[in-house]
C-alpha cells in the first residue's frame, strides 16, 4: 500500500530540493495573500496582484501535487507491486 499525501508531502518536505523551493515559494505567496485580504481597499495595482499570486500559487500547488503523485508512483513500484508489462512482438 502507498502513503497517503500528507505522508509523502512530509518526505518530500524533509529530501527533495524542489519540493521544498515549491513549498516556501507557495508559503511566501500565502503570506503575501493574507496580507492583501487583510486590506480594507486595495488599488487596482493591488487587485491585479491578488489575481496573479493566486494564479501563481495555484501553479506551485499543482506542480506540488505532480511531485506527490511522481512519488507515490515510485513508492508504489518500490515495493514489489509489478506493473502491466506487454508481450514482446512476435
Amino acid at each position: 500500500m502507498s502513503e497517503n499525501s500528507n505522508e509523502v508531502k512530509e518526505v518530500l518536505l524533509q529530501e527533495n530540493e524542489e519540493f521544498q523551493r515549491l513549498a516556501k515559494k507557495h508559503q511566501e505567496l500565502e503570506e503575501r495573500l493574507t496580507f492583501l485580504s487583510g486590506k480594507i481597499f486595495l488599488s487596482n495595482e493591488e487587485k491585479l496582484e491578488e489575481v496573479t499570486l493566486k494564479k501563481k500559487k495555484l501553479a506551485l500547488k499543482d506542480k506540488m501535487a505532480s511531485l506527490i503523485r511522481e512519488h507515490q508512483g515510485h513508492e508504489t513500484m518500490g515495493h514489489g507491486e509489478a506493473g502491466h508489462a506487454r508481450p514482446a512482438p512476435a
